[in-house]
């Protein structure tokens, strides 16, 4: 769902314990006292946007649990974020439970006072050895007292293409030699070319969607660890690589999440898409007959991180006992096992890394690929990008420019001026 954008960004949208371990004091089978049963009946509200597999999961969790209903608020990425800061500010309207993407996350743990702090727990401090150490750290407060909320997902890329539309084109469509046709993103784009003067279609989806995986390889992204705003660093040569692809006219052009983009997975409009691990579900989603039509290759660039969320308890809750608990269900190996195989969300606790049923599976609507060990090998692999403050807001300012330029109503050079000046406002605010 994980940064993502309702990404979907995807957002999205789950992470959990080694299956080795009793994972964070909960059952993989949620169970109920009598205690539970006799209590009065709580409704917690959860604030999430794309697929973190609670449709499947809040019904398994609420028969085990008769007192506990859980209220599921999915809404828009962006929007969900601003809802929260908003709640935060005026001290009410704030859910039990509130997911919070990567883009976010330093933004809100400044704000750390504002959530139960999970070290508070009884247990607390024994998720800390189960993370991966960058994502544990990611939501923790900077005097490292305050951990605001435990790590659901994380967002290791791979790429994602159409085997029937590159076997038109001419081009190979096994999934190792396609990795082999692009080490590098101008590679990509060579190879974007000649699918594009072969069939008359475009190659990729959207530039926006190129920026995200190249800015997240880069040595910086919007920030610096100083919390400066750093444009033109790792910013500008993504945005120099992702215009290229406007220029050489190999981009449909698209705007992620809306009825166009989605309409495009159904009719093929595009071949190939960066693919965090949660995008599997949204594809999936979005074109059902397209089974065995996809399959998975490496990234250009080697790796990176696009996503990745955490689910928090601001105290404005009003359940937090029996929030707490929820989320250490939904953390628990069992239920981060069925997230990743049903909507494709990788665990963000490596010591389910060496287990067969996550490293063994494989997907069959995109043709039967080893999506297991694709990404939990990108996850081992990656190298963590600081995020500050306000990378959330200043990347969906500087995509709007991108986007812009995609309509044909900037140049690279004048869109470039105008996006770092949208990001300093966004960086200001």
């Amino acid at each position: 769902m994980t940064s993502r954008r309702p990404l979907v960004r995807a957002a999205a949208l789950g992470a959990a314990a080694s299956f080795l371990l009793a994972a964070c004091g909960s059952s993989s089978t949620p169970s109920s006292s009598s205690s539970s049963k006799a209590a009065e009946k709580v409704t917690l509200k959860v604030n999430f946007w794309g697929d973190f597999g609670l449709t499947q999961l809040a019904p398994k969790y609420e028969a085990a649990h008769p007192n506990v209903h859980i209220q599921l608020n999915t809404g828009d990425y962006n929007a969900q974020h601003d809802a929260l800061q908003k709640s935060l500010i005026a001290g009410k309207g704030a859910p039990d439970i509130s997911a919070i993407d990567e883009g976010f996350i330093v933004q809100f743990k400044s704000q750390a006072d504002k959530f139960v702090n999970i070290l508070d727990q009884p247990d607390g401090a024994s998720y800390a050895p189960k993370y991966l150490d960058w994502k544990w750290k990611e939501s923790l407060s900077a005097d490292g007292k305050t951990q605001i909320g435990l790590g659901t997902d994380v967002g290791g890329l791979a790429m994602c293409y159409r085997t029937d539309l590159f076997k038109a084109a001419g081009l190979p469509t096994d999934r190792e030699a396609v990795g082999k046709l692009w080490p590098t993103w101008a590679d990509f784009d060579t190879v974007g070319k000649q699918y594009t003067a072969k069939t008359g279609n475009k190659f990729i989806d959207a530039a926006t969607n190129i920026m995200n995986p190249v800015l997240a390889q880069q040595a910086t992204g919007y920030f610096d660890e100083s919390d400066q705003l750093v444009m033109d660093q790792g910013p500008k040569a993504a945005w120099d690589i992702s215009t290229k692809f406007v220029t050489d006219k190999i981009s449909a052009g698209l705007v992620s999440f809306t009825p166009a983009w989605n309409a495009a997975f159904k009719n093929g409009k595009f071949a190939a898409l960066a693919c965090p691990a949660w995008m599997q579900s949204y594809i999936k989603t979005q074109a059902p007959d397209a089974a065995g039509k996809w399959d998975i290759a490496a990234i250009p660039g080697g790796g990176g991180n696009w996503g990745g969320s955490f689910w928090t308890m601001p105290k404005q809750g009003t359940h937090q006992k029996e929030a707490y608990e929820f989320i250490k269900w939904l953390v628990d190996p069992a239920q981060q096992l069925d997230i990743f195989k049903s909507v494709g969300n990788l665990p963000s606790q490596p010591g389910m890394y060496t287990d067969p049923a996550l490293t063994g599976f494989t997907n069959a609507y995109f043709s039967n690929a080893p999506v297991g060990k694709i990404f939990t090998d990108a996850a081992k692999n990656l190298k963590p990008q600081y995020l500050g403050k306000k990378s959330g807001p200043v990347r969906v300012a500087v995509e709007a420019v991108l986007t812009k330029l995609e309509q044909g109503k900037t140049t690279p050079d004048a869109g470039w001026t105008e996006a770092k000046d949208a990001a300093a406002k966004a960086a200001a605010k």
